[in-house]
C-alpha cells in the first residue's frame, strides 16, 4: 500500500518556517530603519496651518527688560564678562544686559539712558575695541572700556568698573557716553584713572592740546608733553593690553600710576610713571608729574648705534624740559627721525599762531670756534626752514647760534682723551617751547 506524502510536506514546511524565523532574528538588528516620509509643503504653496507664534522675547520689550533685575553676573575672567556685555550691546539684547550688569550697576536713570542708547540704532564695536583701562584698586577694582564704532569722539565709549569678590568679577558701575545734545567733557570719567587714561589716549593720537588740558601746567611742561608724543610716535609704543595702568599708591589728593607700554612686536615692555593730583575736594584731577627716565632709557637702547645721539628730552638750565634734535658729525642735514619729530612740533605750532619757539644750534668741541659758530647757526636755521615749509609762521620762530659753548656732555674724558659719545650728545638743535 502506498504511503501518503502529506506528512512529509508539512514537516518540510515547518522546517522552512523555523529557518526563516532564525534568519530574521539574526538579520533584524542590522536592517536600517527607514525614516517616515513627511511631505513638505511646496515653497510656493503656504501650509494650511501657520506655525504657532513665538512668544515675544523680553529683549524686545524695553519697558520690562530692565525691571526687577537680579544681582549682576559674576565671572572668573573680567575680559570674558566685558566681551559678553559687548555682544549683548551689539545685538540690542536688553534682557541679557540686565542679567550681566545687574541691579546695582543699572540704577533707574542709567537703565533709561541705556534704553535710549540702544534705541538710537544698532551698536557696533570696533575691532579690538574691548580693552582694560587700568586698576583703580590693586587686583580688586579694574576698569574696562567698550569702544563703539562710527560714533562721534567722546560719545563712543562705555566704561565698566569691575569689582573682584570671592575670586570672581562683577560690574559695580557702568558709565555711558553723553547723550545727544549734552556737552562732551575733555575726559568722560573725571576721577584719577579717567584723567590718566584720557591724557595717554590723547598723547597716543598726537592730540597735544587735549593732552595739555589735562595736566597741571605748573609742574608738567609743554616740552614733556611734546616729547612724550614724539616717543610714542617714533617708538611705536602702545599701552599694554593687560593692566596698562596700575595703581602704585592712593591718597585722597594724589594717586600714582605705573603705565605699561609695549612695542608692536610685544617682544619687550617698558614702563613710566605718572602722578595725578587735585588741589581740593572740589578741584579737578590733573596729571602733575610724569617720570620718563625708564622709557627714555628703553628707547635709547632700542635705537642705539650709528653716529647720531638720541634723547628727545633734555633738562633746560632755566628749569623744565627742552626738546632736542641731533646731527651727524659736521652735518646740518635733517635725518628721517628728526623730520618726524619736527612734523609733530609743526602740528603743535599750527594749532595756535600765538605759540612761539626758540631754536638754539650747538656743536661739539672739534674744530675752530668760527666754524662751529657757523655750523651751529646752520643747524638752527635748517630746523626753522623745515617748520616754515610745514606751514608754521616765521613770526613764531627765533634762532640763535651757540657754537660749542654749551655742551650737554663732556667732549673729552677725565684723562683728556676724546669722548665720541659725549660729542654725539652735543651736536644738536634745542627747541624751547615758549608757551
Amino acid at each position: 500500500m502506498q504511503r501518503s506524502k502529506l506528512p512529509y510536506f508539512f514537516l518540510i514546511l515547518a522546517a522552512l518556517l523555523a529557518i526563516s524565523a532564525v534568519a530574521l532574528l539574526i538579520l533584524k538588528p542590522g536592517v536600517p530603519k527607514q525614516p517616515p516620509v513627511v511631505e513638505k509643503p511646496s515653497p510656493s504653496t503656504p501650509s494650511e496651518q501657520p506655525p504657532a507664534a513665538l512668544p515675544e522675547s523680553p529683549a524686545k520689550d524695553p519697558a520690562a527688560a530692565l525691571k526687577n533685575l537680579p544681582a549682576g553676573q559674576s565671572l572668573a575672567n573680567p575680559e570674558d564678562l566685558s566681551a559678553r556685555i559687548g555682544k549683548a550691546l551689539e545685538t540690542g539684547d536688553l534682557s541679557a544686559l540686565g542679567v550681566l550688569l545687574g541691579k546695582d550697576a543699572l540704577d533707574p536713570e542709567t537703565a533709561e539712558r541705556l534704553k535710549s542708547l540702544l534705541g538710537a540704532g544698532p551698536l557696533k564695536i570696533r575691532p579690538e575695541g574691548i580693552r582694560q583701562v587700568g586698576e583703580l584698586e590693586l587686583n580688586q577694582l579694574a576698569r574696562w572700556v567698550i569702544e563703539l564704532d562710527g560714533r562721534e569722539p567722546g560719545r563712543d565709549r562705555i566704561y565698566l568698573d569691575l569689582r573682584r569678590k570671592d575670586g570672581k568679577w562683577h560690574v559695580e558701575k557702568v558709565t555711558l557716553p553723553p547723550a545727544a545734545g549734552e556737552a562732551v567733557p575733555s575726559a568722560l570719567l573725571s576721577d584719577s584713572l579717567g584723567i590718566a587714561d584720557s591724557f595717554l589716549q590723547n598723547v597716543l593720537s598726537q592730540n597735544f592740546d587735549k593732552a595739555r588740558a589735562l595736566v597741571d601746567s605748573a609742574t608738567v611742561s609743554d616740552a614733556k608733553i611734546a616729547g612724550l608724543c614724539i616717543i610714542f610716535e617714533e617708538g611705536q609704543y602702545r599701552l599694554r593690553s593687560e593692566k596698562p595702568l596700575r595703581s602704585m599708591f592712593q591718597r585722597p589728593d594724589a594717586v600714582g600710576y605705573l603705565a605699561n607700554v609695549e612695542t608692536p612686536e610685544a617682544a619687550k615692555t617698558a614702563q613710566f610713571s605718572l602722578t595725578v593730583t587735585k588741589a581740593s575736594d572740589a578741584a579737578p584731577w590733573r596729571v602733575a608729574e610724569i617720570n620718563l627716565d625708564a622709557l627714555l632709557a628703553d628707547y635709547a637702547q632700542r635705537v642705539a648705534g650709528g653716529d647720531i645721539y638720541y634723547s628727545p628730552l633734555v633738562k633746560n638750565p632755566a628749569g623744565g624740559d627742552t626738546l632736542a634734535l641731533y646731527f651727524a658729525f659736521d652735518e646740518d642735514v635733517i635725518n628721517p627721525r628728526t623730520r618726524r619729530q619736527l612734523e609733530i612740533v609743526a602740528l603743535i605750532l599750527k594749532s595756535d599762531a600765538g605759540k612761539k619757539i626758540h631754536l638754539s644750534g650747538h656743536t661739539d668741541a672739534l674744530g675752530p670756534d668760527d666754524y662751529n659758530n657757523q655750523l651751529s647757526s646752520r643747524r638752527a636755521v635748517i630746523v626753522r626752514d623745515f617748520l616754515i615749509k610745514s606751514g608754521v609762521s616765521a613770526a613764531q620762530i627765533s634762532t640763535i647760534a651757540e657754537g660749542a659753548r654749551q655742551p650737554r656732555r663732556p667732549n673729552v674724558t677725565e684723562t683728556g682723551t676724546d669722548n665720541p659719545e659725549g660729542r654725539r650728545a652735543n651736536r644738536r638743535t634745542e627747541i624751547y617751547l615758549d608757551f
